[in-house]
């Protein structure tokens, strides 16, 4: 028997992803009420579920009413345990979320049935189809005025490349709204949009009876009638394993603020959805029933208890079982370290561990030790790959702008670049400092996070600049020449490597023509 399969085969974790305001975070509120981790809706609030003390620079994701940073969440439904990566939707932010995607099984997708697939939302899924990482889609705010279902449905296909299968179908929408019709067990969930903490009612009736009568128009039952026809006609039924290989994508229909068609996607998700998955490392493949534990650090969060300065790196439990004060190999170290404390999210609230299995989610207290990417294991050195950094899009100098808080604003920029907030360059012809980014945002949350956990102030000065790219050659000889002649265009990134930083798109264009032995790289894995 395979090690703690039992244990294993039951965790479920995945990612709720979308465009900013599509309803993931009111989404993934509902789906803890059902597990019981929370007991009333709108406990999350100002569109965030957090833990721990809310942290200082929290204050800025409230203020604008965004999540900036992916929230952890474990809880119990049935038989399974469930692990909910909750990510930020505003593109600003894609990078912390495409590395959340490393760490996950499968993935929901919330799509706004009036708005339909949106450009974050493609984003995403790009990252999905590059891992094959199986997906299931949300349709939310039927109860307000959508677009037609089958429109949605044809759109789904041509925009994020996937064949899809409705499994429950709506009934009109905003006003009109009725519910949806299960079409594999001709039942229907009732809409009651006043109540949202309960389940809906659902009522076994077929869609063509005078019963359904009683729930619909004689217009609206005509529709379903018509449109079931369609649906069995020319979408394919559910098949598990073309799902599970990330080529048919499930789609469900409901309103996630009035908690509804939200029961239809959990049950069915729970069934489905694939347990623990291998993990590919440089090395080999990590299969998660292996005894020996082995996992990896996806996510580095500083400060989340403004009382302590500490950070906490998030690790993915690739195989076998993590135990607390249990000595495990930091490989980029070559270090045994063991955690006391280890803890696990259970929507808000944060516990220490005894124990947790591949699958689950581990938060350790980091004093400086870890760097995103990092691997755990019981001892064999292993590298997991897919946790790159993109080329930023956005660039300025960063500057102290009070010479009493140097050793402040350093150790600042030092740990906000550990986890991932954006990148930093030190430029080799003039030794000045500069980040990058994928986001105005982000600018403005380094900040306001140096001056709210650091008390450092910064300046930022402009510096005009197309793209980053990391360069690499065989032709050591090559590489000195080309690093020669754009010496004042050379940095170094934080782990060293050389740095391209092209200030026009023609600029880059003639530097892959005239130097055609230099490899231009535009993600940090090559």
């Amino acid at each position: 028997m395979k090690y703690n399969e039992e244990e294993i085969s039951r965790r479920r974790t995945f990612a709720v992803i979308a465009h900013p305001d599509a309803g993931k975070t009111t989404l993934t509120e509902k789906l803890l009420l059902f597990g019981g981790a929370i007991h009333v809706a709108g406990a999350v609030k100002s569109n965030k579920i957090r833990k721990t003390a809310t942290s200082d620079w929290m204050e800025i994701e409230k203020q604008r009413g965004i999540s900036v940073a992916t929230s952890v969440m474990g809880f119990d439904y049935e038989d399974y345990k469930i692990n909910i990566l909750d990510t930020p939707g505003h593109q600003d932010f894609a990078e912390d979320t495409f590395r959340t995607l490393t760490a996950v099984d499968s993935v929901i997708i919330v799509i706004d049935g009036a708005k339909g697939v949106e450009a974050q939302t493609k984003r995403l899924m790009e990252v999905c189809r590059m891992r094959k990482t199986p997906v299931i889609v949300f349709i939310n705010k039927m109860d307000r005025e959508a677009q037609d279902p089958f429109d949605l449905l044809d759109e789904i296909e041509s925009e994020l490349e996937i064949a899809t299968t409705p499994l429950t179908w709506p009934v009109d929408s905003g006003d009109r709204f009725r519910g949806v019709y299960n079409v594999f067990d001709s039942s229907m969930a009732l809409f009651s949009p006043a109540d949202k903490s309960h389940i809906s009612e659902r009522v076994s009736v077929e869609a063509s009876s005078e019963e359904a009568l009683e729930y619909m128009t004689a217009g609206q039952q005509e529709k379903l009638v018509g449109d079931l026809q369609v649906i069995s006609e020319v979408y394919p039924g559910l098949d598990e394993k073309t799902y599970l290989e990330g080529d048919l994508a499930p789609v469900f229909f409901g309103s996630a603020l009035n908690n509804f068609g939200v029961k239809e996607l959990l049950d069915t998700f729970v069934r489905i959805a694939p347990s623990p998955l291998p993990t590919k490392a440089e090395e080999r493949v990590v299969d998660p029933y292996e005894e020996p534990f082995t996992g990896f650090v996806f996510k580095i969060h500083a400060n989340m208890d403004p009382n302590h300065r500490s950070s906490i790196a998030f690790v993915k439990i690739c195989s076998g079982k993590f135990v607390r004060n249990t000595n495990y190999l930091h490989v980029r170290l070559d270090k045994n370290l063991r955690f006391s404390s280890p803890t696990a999210f259970m929507a808000q609230k944060k516990e220490v561990v005894d124990e947790a299995f591949a699958g689950d989610i581990v938060g350790l207290p980091d004093t400086g030790n870890f760097k995103i990417g990092d691997t755990l294991t019981s001892g064999e050195i292993l590298h997991f790959k897919g946790l790159p950094s993109f080329s930023p899009e956005l660039f300025k100098y960063i500057e102290n702008a009070d010479p009493q808080k140097t050793k402040q604003l350093h150790k600042g920029i030092e740990q906000l670049m550990g986890e991932g907030v954006a990148q930093l360059f030190t430029n080799t012809f003039n030794g000045r400092t500069i980040i990058g980014t994928v986001g105005q945002l982000q600018f403005e949350v380094i900040e306001y996070r140096l001056l709210h956990e650091y008390n450092a102030r910064c300046r930022w000065e402009p510096i005009s600049l197309y793209k980053a790219c990391w360069i690499a050659s065989e032709d050591e000889d090559k590489l000195a020449d080309f690093k020669r002649r754009k010496a004042q265009y050379m940095a170094l990134d934080t782990l060293g490597r050389d740095v391209y930083l092209a200030d026009s798109s023609y600029m880059l264009r003639m530097a892959q023509q005239e130097f055609p032995e230099i490899r231009f790289h535009f993600t940090s894995e090559f």
